[in-house]
C-alpha cells in the first residue's frame, strides 16, 4: 500500500487545469462592462481636459477630438470577446508510480 509519504506530492501554487472550457458569459460579460466603463472615465477626462485647455485652441481640439472618438472605441472594445491566446497551464500530469504497467501485447496471425 502506498502511502502520501512514502511518495510526496509537489506542491504548486497555480491549479491544475483539466479543461479547455473558455470563461463563463458572466465573466466575459464583466470583464466586458468594466472595460467599457473605464473607457468612458478616460472620456470624461478628455472632455473635462478640453473644457479647461479653451484658450489654447489645438490642445482644445485635441482633447474634444479624443473625447469624441472614444465612445465608438468603447462599444467596439466592450462587443469584442475575450482574446483567443495560447496559455501555458498548469495540466494534469500522471504520477509514474501510478502508471500501469503495460503488458506486450498478442498478435493474431490470419
Amino acid at each position: 500500500m502506498a502511502s502520501s509519504q512514502q511518495f510526496p506530492r509537489p506542491r504548486r501554487p497555480e491549479p491544475v487545469l483539466i479543461t479547455e472550457a473558455a470563461p463563463s458569459q458572466a465573466e466575459q460579460h464583466a470583464a466586458r462592462k468594466k472595460r467599457y466603463a473605464l473607457t468612458m472615465g478616460i472620456r470624461i477626462v478628455f472632455i473635462v481636459l478640453a473644457a479647461s485647455f479653451y484658450q489654447i485652441v489645438w490642445l482644445m481640439l485635441i482633447f474634444a477630438i479624443l473625447g469624441t472618438v472614444l465612445p465608438w472605441i468603447a462599444v467596439v472594445m466592450a462587443n469584442d470577446g475575450p482574446p483567443k491566446k495560447k496559455l501555458n497551464v498548469n495540466r494534469y500530469d500522471a504520477r509514474p508510480d501510478r502508471v500501469l504497467e503495460s503488458r506486450p501485447t498478442r498478435v493474431i496471425d490470419g
